[in-house]
């Protein structure tokens, strides 16, 4: 490992030392485990791709009253403090700024095969097992209802009303993570994602069974 990204890893660790349990270091340390296999399949810089899944989370903006500048803030302030050098340090900015879901209507202002492979690895800690585990320690931390047949998933919010929404846990299956499959960027994330939505799908199929009494 380089320096840099020693130093990194400690730096992330620190920052996040009582982050919620779906945004903490676990999180960031399987994203950076994903997006170098990912890598390993394609044509890319795999010190932006380890640096930029470092820092991607490194101020969630749902944990900052949704201002969406302050993780890339932290992450070109820890940068420039190691001088890293300032092209690299700009692609991993704009990795960082255009990685988020937001919605799912707000379209990239970058495009590198870097941001594909750490936006891939992103989403699959998004979906599958872990997925369903993050989804799930969110709802309770934002102290939401589990599920509710009266409120059903809206997939026409604008990105603020995503940002602010209350609704059940069970409707960001909908509003989210179940959409993730077909936005993979690399052929590796497809293949994974497709496992893990099929996971999800097994576990509605088996929620709704066991809410109306069936199983």
């Amino acid at each position: 490992m380089s320096n840099i990204l020693f130093l990194t890893v400690d730096f992330v660790k620190q920052q996040l030392k009582d982050a919620e349990g779906g945004h903490d270091w676990f999180h960031i340390e399987r994203v950076w485990k994903n997006a170098e296999a990912i890598a390993q399949g394609e044509d890319c810089d795999p010190e932006i791709v380890a640096l930029a899944a470092l820092l991607h989370d490194i101020a969630d903006s749902k944990f900052h009253g949704g201002d969406e500048t302050v993780g890339p803030a932290l992450a070109r302030n820890w940068l420039t403090s190691k001088l890293y050098p300032e092209e690299k340090l700009e692609h991993i900015i704009a990795i960082v700024e255009n990685i988020s879901y937001k919605g799912g209507k707000e379209l990239r202002t970058h495009e590198s095969i870097e941001l594909d492979v750490v936006q891939d690895a992103d989403r699959l800690d998004a979906i599958g097992a872990i997925g369903i585990a993050r989804t799930f320690n969110y709802g309770g931390f934002k102290n939401r209802v589990i599920y509710d047949p009266a409120i059903p998933p809206d997939l026409n919010m604008t990105k603020e009303e995503y940002k602010k929404s209350t609704a059940p846990t069970i409707n960001h299956f909908y509003e989210k993570l179940l959409l993730l499959k077909e936005r993979m960027n690399t052929t590796t994330g497809k293949k994974i994602a497709l496992e893990r939505h099929r996971f999800m799908e097994s576990f509605l199929d088996q929620f709704y069974a066991e809410w109306k009494g069936l199983r």
